[in-house]
C-alpha cells in the first residue's frame, strides 16, 4: 500500500516544529481504551515513541505491574495499594525509623527494606551502601516526576525490583557492549580513552545502576525510563555512547582520566534532550525497531 505523502509531510512537519508524536497519541488512546488493556502492545509503543506526559504515569503503572489489565479493577487495586502504603509507613513510624523531619526519599528506603526484609536494626547507623544509593538516586528523580507520594514509591519499588530482577544479570555485561559499539561509531575515541585510562574509570555506576538518576534531568531522564519499564537496558548503553560522541572534542582534549569523569559527571543539562533524541535513534538502528499495530 503506497505511503499517504500528504500524512508524511504532516508527520515531518510536526516533528519539526515541535509537535512529534501527534498522531502517536492518539494511537496510543486507542491502545488504552483496550479492556483488558494489551500489555504487550503498550510495551511495544513504548519502545517505540516516546510516551505523552499526561499518560506516562498510568502506562508505567500498568507496565511495571501496580495496576492490573483489566481496567475495571484499577480503583479497586488501587485502593489496596494506598491501603497497604500506610501500613507499611505506619509501621516504620511505630518502629521509630520515621519521624516528621525523615526525608522522603530516605523514608521509601526504609519502606522498601521493610518489605524486603533487610530493615538493618534502628542502632545500625552505618552510612548506606551502594545498593541503597542506587535506590536513593532512582527515589529522588522519581520524586521530581510523580507528585503523589504513594504512586511515587510503588513506581520507585517496582521500578528497582522489575530493572534488579529483569537485567541484574546483563547490567556487568553493559560496559563492554558499550565498548563495542563505540568501536564501530568512533574508534578514535575509544582508543583515546582506553590510553588515557579513562575508559575503565567512567561513570557505569551513575548510568547502568541508576540509570542516569542524578546525570541527566528528569524531563530527559523519563524518556529513557520510557524505553527501561518497557523491557530495554541496552537503551542506557547508548544513552551514554552519545554522551561521550557529544562531548568528543573536550574529552579528546583530556589526557587525565579523572578529568574525563569529571567532565561526564557534570555535564551541562540544556542540551540533555537532544543526547537522547541521538541515543534513541541509535539504539533503533542496532537494535531495530519493533513493530506495532493498533
Amino acid at each position: 500500500m503506497a505511503e499517504d505523502p500528504q500524512r508524511n509531510f504532516r508527520s515531518a512537519y510536526y516533528e519539526k516544529v515541535g509537535f512529534r508524536g501527534v498522531e502517536e497519541k492518539k494511537s496510543l488512546e486507542i491502545l488504552l481504551k483496550d479492556n483488558p488493556l494489551d500489555v504487550e502492545k503498550l510495551s511495544t509503543f513504548s519502545q517505540r515513541f516516546p510516551l505523552p506526559s499526561m499518560y506516562r504515569i498510568h502506562v508505567w503503572k500498568v507496565l511495571l505491574g501496580i495496576l492490573p489489565p483489566h481496567s475495571d479493577s484499577h480503583s479497586l487495586v488501587g485502593g489496596y495499594r494506598r491501603e497497604q502504603y500506610q501500613d507499611v509507613l505506619e509501621a516504620l513510624k511505630v518502629m521509630r525509623f520515621v519521624h516528621m523531619a525523615t526525608p522522603q526519599t530516605q523514608v521509601y528506603l526504609r519502606m522498601f527494606q521493610l518489605e524486603s526484609q533487610v530493615l538493618p536494626r534502628r542502632s545500625d547507623t552505618s552510612a548506606p551502601d551502594e545498593e541503597d544509593e542506587d535506590f536513593l538516586s532512582i527515589a529522588r528523580a522519581m520524586e521530581e516526576i510523580v507528585e503523589d507520594p504513594m504512586d511515587c514509591y510503588w513506581l520507585i519499588k517496582s521500578f528497582v525490583n522489575q530493572f534488579n530482577n529483569k537485567f541484574g544479570d546483563s547490567i556487568p555485561h553493559l560496559p563492554k557492549s558499550l565498548e563495542h559499539y563505540l568501536s564501530v561509531e568512533e574508534p578514535r575515541l575509544l582508543n583515546h580513552l582506553k590510553n588515557t585510562g579513562a575508559l575503565a574509570m567512567l561513570p557505569y555506576s551513575l548510568w547502568f545502576r541508576r540509570c542516569f538518576a542524578g546525570c541527566l534531568p528528569e524531563s530527559s531522564l523519563q524518556r529513557v525510563w520510557d524505553k527501561v519499564i518497557s523491557g530495554s537496558c541496552k537503551i542506557l548503553v547508548f544513552v551514554a555512547m552519545e554522551i561521550l560522541l557529544s562531548y568528543k572534542i573536550v574529552v579528546m582534549g583530556t589526557s587525565r582520566p579523572e578529568g574525563v569523569v569529571s567532565i561526564l559527571c557534570n555535564m551541562p543539562q540544556e542540551n540533555t534532550d537532544a543526547i537522547v533524541t541521538k541515543a534513541i535513534d541509535l539504539w533503533h538502528k542496532y537494535c531495530g525497531t519493533p513493530m506495532h499495530s493498533v
